[in-house]
């Protein structure tokens, strides 16, 4: 009968973790066959790489070979239209095969982490799906006001240029499908980019909240072994991103670096010819790329700040149960020194006070937080064992990582630091910078 029951239970989850047509990721789904990158059906899947061929690849080169308008006027010239065509293509052709390789090897359930949910609270459940929900949204509060920009200059652009080619027989029906080809191609590339940092930032955000429940066990009475085993299980899952993500994190931050450093070796020339008409859409190339790279870099260094501060939490947790402990183990009839007639309290009356909450951000919670803990390890948990639970958190620091390098606030720096440096050495060979 055990057996029996057994099976059923591990067959039931097997139906929970496997992909079908009418579940959870339905309506995200129907997102994905909208931006032509769903590939769970052959004829899907080819739709989606001829799309990807014409509009990630085809078009930007035919647009840049056919209108590149060197007897156009100064205005209407595309002096840095190589660098703006060539930064998006890569970041997008990134973007597709990185999608394509996780969605292909292991399923979109499985790449959003929704096969794991079943062993997660209710809490963590019904934020995770707010905010798939909220995703598409994010998406749109990205791509569409780069559209709008590129739209109107592309509009302006076509309408006021005076070189046509008119490849259809009629300039003006020539223009139109030109303009339109060329709007749908920076639609598809920024929107490509931008999905595949959408879907990060979600699936980090999983963790986020897993992490916050997690933090939740050193507030009631709780076994070291459970724990530990939940610690494990949270720096694994923090492994698996690490490991299905770091090519598209390392490879997108390069791009974007060569692309802002060819953007300024281009405009800091001695003959460049920089105004809003012949850069506008160079800096707005610039601004797209520069968006999706802090969108990463910012999901996986607050993760690894979420991570790393539950050795924090530990800490504390251990702390204020010794001190109890200790509190607890002194005769009644102790005297204790007193200063100023007032007697010395081990937690003062104002250390939980909410009084100065605003102050300490809007991201204090559970996993990061300036209150005590309630003691509920000494009844239960001897003191070398907390110990030894500290220990082991601040020796086995979690977090998101690329190739063994961790991604917090210290990376980040160093990032920066490096970027700079480039970039003031790049103005003193052009400018004279010094």
């Amino acid at each position: 009968m055990g057996d029996e029951r057994e099976r059923l239970l591990r067959k039931n989850k097997f139906q929970r973790s496997i992909s079908y047509a009418q579940d959870e990721l339905q309506s995200f789904r129907s997102w994905l066959r909208w931006m032509c990158v769903d590939q769970s059906t052959i004829s899907t899947a080819c739709l989606s790489w001829s799309v990807f061929i014409l509009l990630a690849i085809a078009v930007p080169v035919m647009s840049h070979f056919l209108l590149a308008c060197s007897s156009c006027d100064a205005k209407h010239r595309r002096p840095y239209d190589s660098v703006v065509q060539l930064s998006l293509s890569s970041v997008a052709v990134l973007s597709f095969l990185c999608l394509s390789r996780c969605i292909r090897d292991y399923g979109l359930r499985r790449f959003l982490f929704f096969d794991k949910l079943r062993d997660e609270s209710e809490t963590v459940r019904k934020n995770y799906m707010d905010q798939l929900n909220r995703s598409m949204k994010i998406l749109s509060l990205f791509v569409l006001p780069c559209f709008a920009a590129e739209a109107t200059y592309k509009i302006w652009w076509y309408s006021s240029g005076r070189s046509r080619i008119p490849f259809l027989g009629n300039v003006y029906v020539s223009d139109v499908i030109a303009c339109m080809l060329e709007l749908c191609s920076w639609l598809y590339r920024t929107s490509v980019f931008f999905l595949m940092c959408v879907l990060f930032r979600l699936i980090c955000h999983l963790q986020i909240l897993r992490l916050q429940d997690f933090a939740r066990v050193f507030q009631v009475e709780s076994d070291v072994e459970a724990v530990l085993k939940e610690h494990l299980r949270i720096r694994r899952h923090l492994r698996i991103i690490s490991h299905r993500n770091r090519v598209f994190i390392l490879f997108a931050l390069m791009i974007v670096t060569a692309s802002q450093f060819a953007s300024l070796l281009s405009t800091t020339r001695s003959r460049a010819d920089v105004n809003i008409f012949t850069a506008g859409e160079l800096a707005l190339c610039s601004m797209t790329l520069v968006a999706g790279l802090l969108v990463l870099l910012r999901s996986a260094t607050k993760i690894t700040h979420k991570a790393q501060a539950i050795t924090c939490i530990a800490a504390k947790w251990h702390v204020c149960a010794t001190i109890d402990s200790f509190e607890s183990n002194d005769p009644a009839d102790t005297p204790r020194i007193q200063i100023g007639g007032v007697t010395p309290r081990p937690f003062p009356s104002g250390a939980n006070d909410e009084s100065d909450g605003s102050e300490a951000g809007d991201e204090d919670d559970d996993a990061d937080n300036t209150r005590l803990i309630p003691a509920y390890a000494n009844s239960t948990i001897s003191f070398h064992k907390r110990q030894a639970l500290v220990i082991y958190f601040e020796n086995n620091r979690a977090g998101i990582s690329v190739y063994g390098f961790m991604l917090d606030r210290t990376s980040l720096n160093t990032i920066f630091m490096i970027e700079m440096s480039l970039v003031l050495w790049l103005l003193g060979k052009t400018i004279g910078i010094s």
